[in-house]
């Protein structure tokens, strides 16, 4: 392939490859050549353009396919518009002479058509230069074509509208000849003909314009004409052009006067006029059409009305949104008209009136919906409530007024019922999507739109009544705060105008409909609500036999309403369940013999009631399995079967109740069999066991009933076929934006579409897809459905002997019957075999032999049946055969017969029907076996080449991909051969054969699949496999049909998967681009997917192509304008168009993934479209602004309003977005600020940003947005739809958390949100108002919390605003769950009044930490008054303004946390739970509340145990009298006080709320799991600290150890199962508290037992304390056990070296100590603070036992983390080791006479233990730090009794150790063991510090004598001198008189050698300064103190007396000169000491 990518073909290969290589070498060739011919200069070019020119013309004689020829046109176009003009028309006449030649045969075809090909692409890129060869070409064009055949006419079409696009107003002179040649291609037979004249016409319209003048009637009826027996496309196209014509001919502005005579003005109504006679009688005209009508035979077929249908679309999208927003009212009067002006004749026809209603519906929902921004969607909603009440009045005057005839009377209601249901339907469509914007709209009185659909509800036709119904449904989803009113009033209407049947009709509609809105009310409806309905529904039933003239609706109406409160669910149906059974029950009689002497009785109206009667109950019952699936227990299935056996007896006794009683109960009948077919689907099989067969012979007469009508295969049968086989039966089939009409041609002519009226039933079904109307069939058509579908669960559960006769049965049927009947009978029995078979397999069981004989009959004949969904039934029928059968035999016996069918047979039935079943059994059993695949795939081949018929073609191949996908690796080695197949097939096949076209995508996919990544190797073989590929998919690009290039887009998506290097991004995107405004569904489905992949990878690169290519052509999709908003924008918009919902989620997906790999770098971008989004509606929204006069100063007032000024007068690229998508921008807003977290910090740092914006202005960061983000927050959350205000609060709360504590750099001391403070409280004010729903309340008040706690505002004044919101609501929920709104359900006030009680908690949390944190920094900084002065009114204020109302909150919060108490209570206690639920929630809503509680509790709970605390639990408010109150509100469940419960001491109820707090959290804690959030872990730990702040709590716990002990296993698995640091520490107080309140309580005992006993008696003690007098320690009865287990725990997770286990093994030390993080020594520091306080809790005894473990950890973590530090600080842990070492060392317990031996040998054990981490076994542990090793010993020598330390053995290593450290070459250990030696001589005991002394002393004294001999050179040495002579300082002080002048006589000389003279001083370094200094001022303290000793000394050395002479007099005089700076001097070198001394 690389060979063709030159500029001439290379003939010479070309010559050599055979027939299909050539043609995919030549293609391949000309692709190359057109990208080539672009890119290279004119003069090569012109060089070559003689021989080029004759290689494409020989090529264009030798038969080149389709895309060839199209390629080879292009490319001489090119060539001629590049290079020389002149040779064109030699092109040209030949051209011409090829068309004009003689030769018809086949295969000359391809020439010709490529000749007429060639003409067209050169006409429309040359233009006007071919102008004067233009007549005749086109004259030898259109001769031409009188003898083409279907291509040639399709080609030729095509050709002249490129030649009409080239010329332009040139080609002038033939529009006429080419209007009358396109004219009669219209109604060409071929499909593809006329979708082609339909183009050239569109074309032709441009300049044409008699089109839109003179000819418009006749171009109308042409179009009409076109559209009878069309396909999509050609309706698609036609209308198109109808639609563009009428649009020009309404909009044209006319030429001048000259041409006037030739066009004529056309009025809107004129044009309105001719679409609707199309509408109303179709092509026929005016004149056949009346005589038809007298005849009263006229009935336009559906595909006329069907295109007419959407060309009224295509003219009002043409003319705009805005013309159709001017004149809607016109626009709408005469769309309803339609159906009303339906003859009379045509509105009896119930079928015709039900599609034509469909029709009008879909052109108003195209339009209106499609096309209005939603202010202008609720001035048409207005219109059409005005079309509503007129119509109201026109039947309320027929039907009030007597005189009338009744005829005249019943025409006018017919007329208007048609009218009416669409304007309902479209209403509640409108309203349905404006969602609770269109609040505004039901508050207009002038409109009245609840009334007048209220009032319609009383209309005398049904289908009026339904469409009320469901436009009450779909207000009520929209608008959440109208259900419970119009419930309301619709029950009160039926209890009122009981005894009119309308009223009862009408409105038990209304309320089922409306009870099925409520599951898509999150919010609900109160709970009584059920109650009222139930009651209704038992009257109505109750009452029906009063009154013949009501019995039958009252009985419809009580067990519609009975259905309907089914989809309340279980909550609300398990009270009223006995009395539903009870009904049900009494429906049926008692036993058959009731039933017989019923038969005998009713006449035919009682039967009608019964049986309507029956049937309700049975759907009620159906809906009570459906919805309440919970209820089912084994009880209520018991109860629900006993009438069972008598509704089947019923149903076998129907057909002779219908002989006696006439047909008029045949509806009724169909009715109550279809309901009771539908109830035992949804039951087990086991449940009707003992009527199984009964059932099964009424199933068997149904299916083969002589009177069924010929039934639509299509009801039935899609269900039974697979998805992806439907797609090549019938493009009916396919998901398209007009399934909604296109769904009445798939039925046929004689059969009904769905509507609501055929069964009332369902305007209450729960799962209906978006705003759609339910359109179920009339009964007569799904029930056979339903019959089918029962038969295979049935005949499943039979015995094999009894399904054999009933299969021979429904066998015998088939053949004995003729004809249409036959096909119907067939139809059902396949339907019926095929559910049998899939409930088989899918339940696992199997059939015997003879069963598999009779089915296989009869699913062969089904396969050779001429239906085309037949037979795809048949063959999936035929592959599940063999999947149940499971046995290869009997699969290759069933593959064998397709085989020997397919060689024999030449039809196209049996071809295409056993092809697809060779296909099937591949899909459903992974293949059939590699012998059976080669000749499988053989025969495929051979019918997919057949071209005579491309049905047969396409279903082969599509069998083929089938075959290809199951086989997987086996097929291989067959893919070079299906590749070229189908390369071959995709450069042969007509273009008009979209279909092959399609199976040949879907095999080139499949094979793109088998081959996976192996598309990426490099070998000659894969990389000819994947040039052909490609190829393939750039055939399928170009190919005109639309599903075809979505296949294309597809195959090359999975390309892009697996070699995403090989495909070429730049094409696909901008293919992608040009289609993603596609008027075809699947092929934008296929656009969007495709994209999400793209983005998923390269994101960018995809959005750069897209900006790129926009910039470069012009024709890319004009929706899309991408050049401004980029691909991002235009997805954006696209969205917001979009109505399909996978396309929409595809949209946003694609979006998330580019905004989450690209909005960092394009911030600005990506912030612009959101704001831009969501600012398009912000002119509509009319936002209440900050109002200065409540409580603004002036300049604070205007920045709201700013806020909601439109600020540029630039157009929008957004106009009018839905909520929907500003609600998706809102999200998007939140993700962009996520994204930016995980960026650079600088997005959260505006000095930063700042800096970085300056040093290169593309920097760009979130920051320096801010003003904007807080904009679009205000924005959405002022907004009136209540999603964006929910998103919009969001919004803001991510922003405050996110953006609060950066600070404002140009205002010190201040943050940058402060100055939008104003806009914040705003935003939140309308949140506060009463009308506003629970839902946003409760965020608002999550954003007032966390304003108010991020600190934001500093000002008490200004915090006050939003506090003052909080206040108002607070004051609201304070009368509990009685006061608040009655418009939800009770869930939503308990939800409400928790979010503000949490938002109360959180704001008391943070001034309670505040305070804490204040009252902290007021100890610490005394003296830096300015940072007090910034705290201190925030601090306290907050508290201040919190306590005012605490005395109410603390109520409220302990009545939150008792409700929170008893619905976490296990349900084997909801006995005990108060009947009337709790403070805050209902009985009967507890499970929905339960989840509120969920979310708040761990806040209050917190807040609770603050206010507790505070109080020291005495409450100051509640005076004793108070106390015997309940804690709730309202009197919860310990009694009234009225019923003499006794008074509670304060005592009880401290001990109750104790207990309250300690009990949830100890039952969280427990339990926690695993979508459990940190903050509630976190929320509840605090309070149990707050808790155990305070004495009176700790002294219950410490008394009760049990509790202490599970309180501590509690934190224990905590500890356990979380591992955030946050968690453990927190957990770790609360244990260091645990151990306080037990140590308190042990102290207390200790105390008062000694008071008790007397001084005397102290011998005979009680032990207290853990392990009394025997030291044992029983786990899980000991605390201190507990304890241990948990610190060890968290110090072996820290530090695995201390476990023993690991340890004991050989030597598995680290051989170097570690440093730990921060988080992790904070940890070890705490455990080793809790290990310290151990030993007090016990018995000395109990002390013996836990001391080694406790000694153990503490050194064991010195060991660990002795790391050395510079400057010789100790790690953190080590400090906490050392100071948990001196706690355990000190502890009375060591000198307890019962522990004192015990404790000192273990103390010498550890003493022994830190002296040997000196000296390692096998030289590890080398780098411990010696310093705190050496403090270590230290401690134990300062710290314990003198036999611990004196031992001698011991305390010679001690020695040696201090020895060593002396002569250490580190200065910093040097002088830390002289700080040691200082503490150790000075110790007060002799017996310890003499020895030390003794040995160490002289060496001290010869160290210090070195330094004299070689002075001090750095401040290291300096120090260690100092530090020597405070030593020996000390020892002077310390020694006997005796030995004192040998002492001072050491050290006096050493000092004085330091001294320096004047001369020297002024020359020596800092350090000999300091020395001298230091020497002379110790000098100058020891004379004094010791003056004989000094004398004496001096005396004996006069040098040394001189030298100090002159040092005192230097001294003296140098005070004199630098008086003021030497004082500064000193001060500072004091404060050094200071700091070098403070180490110990």
């Amino acid at each position: 392939m690389e060979l063709a990518h030159s500029l001439l073909l290379n003939e010479e290969v070309s010559s050599q490859l055979g027939e299909v290589q050539k043609a995919e070498f030549i293609f391949e060739w000309l692709r190359y050549l057109e990208k080539l011919l672009l890119a290279t200069s004119r003069n090569d070019i012109k060089e070559k353009q003689k021989t080029l020119v004759g290689q494409l013309l020989s090529l264009l004689n030798s038969s080149p396919g389709p895309p060839t020829r199209k390629l080879l046109a292009q490319n001489l176009a090119i060539l001629y518009s590049i290079g020389d003009t002149f040779a064109v028309y030699e092109t040209i006449d030949k051209c011409n002479d090829l068309i004009r030649s003689k030769d018809d045969s086949p295969s000359y075809l391809p020439t010709k058509l490529a000749a007429v090909v060639c003409l067209g692409a050169l006409y429309k890129k040359l233009g006007r230069i071919l102008a004067n060869a233009f007549t005749d070409t086109v004259g030898n064009i259109l001769k031409a074509m009188k003898s083409a055949e279907s291509q040639g006419r399709y080609e030729i079409m095509l050709s002249l509208q490129s030649m009409l696009a080239g010329l332009g107003a040139a080609a002038a002179p033939c529009h006429r000849d080419v209007y009358k040649a396109a004219r009669s291609c219209l109604t060409d037979r071929s499909m593809a003909v006329r979708c082609a004249a339909a183009k050239c016409l569109l074309e032709l319209q441009n300049e044409a314009i008699f089109m839109w003048s003179t000819d418009l009637d006749s171009v109308a009826t042409l179009c009409f004409k076109s559209f009878e027996g069309s396909n999509y496309d050609v309706r698609i196209s036609v209308s198109k052009l109808l639609g563009t014509v009428l649009a020009k001919a309404v909009i044209a502005k006319h030429p001048g006067a000259a041409s006037r005579q030739s066009a004529r003005r056309v009025s809107l109504e004129e044009v309105l006029e001719l679409l609707g006679t199309g509408f109303l009688r179709g092509s026929s005209g005016f004149l056949r059409a009346s005589g038809d009508m007298l005849k009263g035979s006229s009935s336009v077929s559906r595909d006329v009305r069907v295109g007419v249908t959407q060309a009224y679309v295509v003219f009002v999208s043409t003319l705009g949104g805005a013309w159709l927003e001017k004149n809607f009212a016109v626009f709408l009067s005469h769309v309803l008209s339609l159906v009303s002006q339906l003859n009379s004749k045509a509105t009896q026809a119930q079928i015709d009136a039900v599609c034509c209603r469909r029709c009008v519906s879909f052109i108003l929902r195209a339009t209106v919906g499609g096309l209005l921004g939603e202010k202008a969607q609720i001035a048409a909603a207005k219109e059409i409530c005005q079309a509503i009440w007129k119509l109201k009045k026109v039947v309320d005057a027929v039907l009030s007024d007597g005189n009338l005839e009744t005829h005249l009377s019943s025409t006018d209601v017919a007329a208007s019922q048609h009218t009416l249901v669409c304007a309902l339907q479209e209403l509640g469509n409108l309203i349905h999507g404006l969602g609770t914007t269109a609040a505004p709209l039901l508050q207009d009185s002038s409109t009245g739109l609840l009334d007048s659909v209220v009032a319609v509800a009383l209309h005398p036709s049904l289908s009026v009544q339904l469409a009320a119904a469901w436009c009450l449904r779909c207000i009520a989803v929209a608008l959440p705060s109208q259900l419970t009113p119009l419930l309301d009033r619709c029950l009160e209407r039926i209890t009122v105008l009981k005894s009119s049947p309308e009223a009862v009709t009408g409105f038990s509609f209304a309320v089922a409909a409306l009870l099925g809105a409520v599951t898509h009310c999150p919010l609900g409806i109160p709970h009584g609500k059920g109650k009222v309905v139930m009651a209704l529904a038992e009257d109505l039933l109750c009452s029906a036999a009063q009154n013949s003239r009501l019995s039958l609706q009252r009985t419809q109406a009580g067990w519609l309403l009975i259905a309907a409160l089914m989809t309340l669910g279980p909550a609300v149906v398990s009270q009223h369940l006995p009395r539903v059974l009870l009904l049900w029950k009494c429906v049926f009689p008692v036993s058959p013999k009731d039933l017989e002497t019923e038969k005998s009785r009713g006449d035919a109206f009682t039967w009608q009631v019964t049986l309507e009667g029956r049937a309700g109950a049975l759907c009620a019952v159906k809906s009570f399995i459906s919805h309440c699936g919970d209820l089912l227990t084994e009880e209520v299935i018991q109860r629900l079967l006993p009438p069972l056996p008598c509704a089947v007896d019923l149903l076998t006794q129907l057909s002779s109740i219908l002989k006696t009683y006439g047909s008029s109960l045949k509806t009724p009948s169909v009715i109550y069999r279809q309901r009771l077919y539908e109830l035992l689907i949804l039951l087990p099989p086991e449940t009707y066991k003992g009527n199984l067969s009964a059932i099964l012979k009424e199933l068997a007469a149904e299916l083969t009933a002589p009177d069924t009508q010929a039934a639509a295969s299509a009801c039935l049968l899609p269900a039974l076929c697979h998805p992806d086989d439907l797609l090549i039966l019938s493009p009916l089939l396919q998901e398209t934006d007009h399934r909604f009409i296109e769904e009445q041609l798939l039925l046929g002519n004689g059969v009904a579409c769905g509507s609501l009226e055929y069964d009332p039933f369902s305007v209450c079904e729960k799962d209906i897809g978006g705003d759609s109307v339910p359109k179920p069939l009339p009964p007569a058509l799904s029930l056979p459905g339903s019959a089918s579908k029962l038969f295979g669960i049935v005949c499943a559960s039979m015995e094999e002997a009894e399904r054999f006769l009933i299969l021979e049965q429904l066998l015998n049927s088939v053949k004995h019957t003729k004809g249409a009947r036959q096909q119907t009978v067939q139809l059902h029995v396949v339907s019926a075999i095929s559910n049998l078979l899939k409930y088989v397999a899918g339940s696992k069981r199997s059939l015997g032999p003879e069963v598999r004989r009779l089915v296989l009959t009869l699913v062969l004949g089904a396969l050779e049946s001429p239906n085309p969904l037949l037979r795809c039934a048949a063959s999936e029928a035929w592959a599940r055969l063999a999947q149940v059968v499971d046995d290869g035999v009997f699969t290759a016996g069933l593959a064998q017969v397709s085989f020997d069918k397919l060689k024999s047979a030449r039809d196209v039935v049996s071809r295409t029907g056993h092809s697809l079943a060779l296909g099937s059994l591949h899909r459903y059993l992974g293949g059939i076996g590699p012998q059976h695949l080669s000749s499988c795939i053989g025969v495929l081949y051979t019918l997919s080449q057949d071209s005579t018929s491309p049905d047969v073609q396409t279903w082969a191949l599509h069998s083929l991909s089938l075959t290809i996908d199951s086989a997987g690796a086996l097929y291989h080695v067959h893919v070079e051969s299906t590749l070229s197949l189908i390369t071959m097939l995709l450069l042969s096949v007509p273009p008009a054969h979209t279909e092959v076209h399609q199976s040949l995508g879907r095999c080139l996919n499949a094979l793109i699949t088998t081959l996976g990544p192996e598309l990426q190797g490099n070998n000659t073989s894969v990389s000819t496999l994947r040039t052909s590929c490609l190829l393939g998919c750039a055939v399928m690009q170009d190919n005109p049909g639309c599903l075809v290039q979505a296949q294309a887009i597809s195959c090359l998506q999975q390309l892009h998967m697996f070699a995403p290097q090989h495909v070429n991004l730049s094409s696909l995107v901008s293919c992608l681009c040009v289609n993603l405004c596609s008027p075809y569904l699947l092929l934008r489905r296929a656009v969007l997917a495709c994209l999400r992949q793209l983005v998923q990878r390269e994101a960018a690169e995809v959005s750069e192509h897209a900006v790129l290519l926009a910039r470069d052509s012009r024709d890319l999709a004009a929706d899309a304008n991408i050049r401004e908003v980029g691909l991002e924008g235009a997805l954006l918009a696209l969205l917001d168009k979009e109505t399909d919902r996978s396309s929409c989620q595809d949209i946003r997906e694609t979006l998330h993934h580019m905004l989450t790999s690209m909005a960092v770098g394009k911030l600005s971008l990506w912030l612009k479209l959101c704001k831009d989004v969501l600012a398009a509606s912000a002119d509509f929204t009319a936002v209440t602004c900050v109002d200065p006069m409540q409580e603004e100063d002036g300049d604070r007032g205007d920045d709201a309003s700013v806020l909601t000024s439109r600020s540029d007068g630039k157009p929008h690229p957004f106009s009018n977005p839905r909520w929907a998508t500003r609600v998706f921008a809102a999200d998007c807003v939140c993700r962009i600020i996520t994204q930016c977290e995980n960026a650079n910090s600088a997005h959260f740092d505006i000095a930063l940003a700042q800096e970085m914006k300056k040093s290169d202005s593309r920097n760009d960061f979130l920051v320096l947005h801010l003003a904007d983000l807080i904009r679009m927050a205000f924005m959405a959350a002022t907004d009136h739809s209540d999603q964006l205000r929910l998103s919009g609060l969001d919004t803001l709360l991510v922003v405050i958390r996110r953006f609060a504590d950066i600070p404002e750099p140009e205002f010190p001391g201040h943050v940058i949100l402060e100055q939008y403070q104003a806009n914040v409280g705003a935003a939140l004010r309308p949140a506060f108002t009463s009308e506003t729903p629970p839902d946003i309340t409760a965020r608002a008040c999550q954003v007032c919390s966390a304003w108010i706690a991020s600190g934001v505002v500093s000002d008490l004044g200004d915090l006050r605003r939003v506090h003052q919101l909080l206040v108002s609501s607070l004051t609201k929920i304070q009368a509990g769950k009685e006061a608040l709104s009655h418009l939800y359900n009770e869930s939503a006030s308990t939800m409400e009044i928790l979010a503000v009680l949490k938002a109360w908690a959180e704001v008391y949390i943070i001034a309670v930490q505040r305070h804490k944190n204040h009252k902290q920094t007021l100890k610490t900084t005394v003296n830096s008054e300015d940072s007090v002065r910034s705290q201190s009114p925030s601090a306290d204020g907050l508290l201040d303004l919190v306590c005012t109302d605490l005395g109410t909150l603390s109520r409220l919060w302990l009545a939150a946390l008792q409700d929170f108490a008893l619905l976490t209570l296990p349900a084997e206690f909801a006995s005990q739970l108060p009947v009337e639920g709790g403070a805050f929630y209902t009985a009967e809503t507890s499970d929905h509340a339960r989840l509120h509680y969920h979310s708040s509790w761990a806040l209050i709970l917190h807040a609770a145990a603050l206010w507790l605390t505070s109080t020291g639990f005495a409450d100051p408010e509640e005076e004793a009298a108070n106390l015997s109150r309940p804690v709730t509100p309202t009197s919860m469940c310990q009694g009234s006080s009225s019923s003499g419960a006794a008074v509670k001491s304060p005592e009880d109820v401290y001990t109750d709320r104790f207990h309250l707090i300690l009990g949830i959290s100890v039952e969280f804690l427990c339990s926690l799991r695993s979508d459990v959030t940190m903050e509630s872990i976190t929320a509840c730990l605090h309070a149990l600290q707050a808790l155990l702040d305070v004495p009176w709590p700790r002294s219950k716990i410490g008394s009760d150890q049990d509790l202490g002990i599970e309180l501590l296993n509690v934190l224990h698995r905590v500890i356990l199962t979380r591992e955030s640091p946050a968690v453990q520490l927190a957990s770790l107080e609360v244990v260091r508290q645990i151990i306080c309140a037990a140590q308190e309580h042990v102290k207390e005992r200790r105390r008062s037992a000694e008071v008790d006993d007397g001084a005397s008696e102290k011998e005979t003690l009680p032990e207290f304390g853990e392990g009394k007098d025997t030291g044992g320690l029983v786990p899980g009865k000991s605390l201190v056990f507990a304890t241990l287990e948990l610190c060890v725990c968290i110090l072996v997770r820290q530090l695995p070296e201390l476990n023993p286990k690991l340890t004991g093994s050989p030597r598995v030390k680290t051989s170097r100590p570690q440093t730990l993080s921060e988080e992790e020594s904070r940890l070890v520091t705490a455990a080793l603070v809790i290990l310290a306080e151990l030993p007090a809790l016990c018995s000395p005894e109990g002390s013996i036992s836990i001391l080694p473990t406790v000694l153990y950890l503490t050194i064991g973590v010195l060991r660990e983390t002795a790391v050395k530090f510079p400057g010789g600080q100790l790690s953190s842990t080590v400090t906490a080791s050392l100071q948990a070492l001196k706690g355990i060392l000190t502890s009375p317990m060591a000198r307890a006479e019962k522990s004192h031996a015990a404790w000192t040998s273990l103390l010498q054990n550890a003493l022994a233990t830190v002296l040997d981490c000196w000296s390692p076994v096998d030289g590890t542990h080398q780098e411990l730090d010696q310093v705190s090793l050496l403090t270590a010993v230290t401690v134990f020598i300062l710290s314990t009794s003198p036999e611990v330390t004196t031992i001698p053995c011991l305390q010679k290593r001690c020695i040696e150790k201090f020895k060593a450290a002396l002569e250490s070459k580190d200065p910093v250990v040097q002088m830390k063991t002289y700080q040691l030696l200082h503490s150790i001589f000075q110790y007060p005991n002799p017996a310890i510090s003499y020895p030390y002394i003794y040995s160490l002393a002289s060496s001290i004294v010869g160290k210090l004598q070195e330094i004299d001999k070689r002075k001090p050179e750095d401040t290291a040495e300096l120090q260690i001198f100092q530090e020597g002579i405070k030593v020996l300082g000390a020892l002077v002080t310390i020694a006997d008189e005796q030995h004192r002048s040998q002492l001072v006589a050491c050290l006096l000389p050493v000092l004085i050698s330091f001294l320096l003279d004047e001369n020297a001083l002024g020359s020596a370094t800092s350090v000999m300064r300091s020395l001298h200094d230091f020497a002379l001022q110790n000098l100058m303290q020891i004379g004094p103190r010791y003056p004989s000793v000094f004398r004496n000394v001096m005396a004996s050395s006069p040098a040394l007396k001189a030298r100090l002479e002159t040092a005192i007099k230097g001294n003296q005089e140098s005070v004199r000169v630098e008086a003021p700076s030497k004082h500064a001097k000193n001060l500072g070198r004091n404060s050094s000491i200071q700091l070098k001394t403070s180490f110990l």
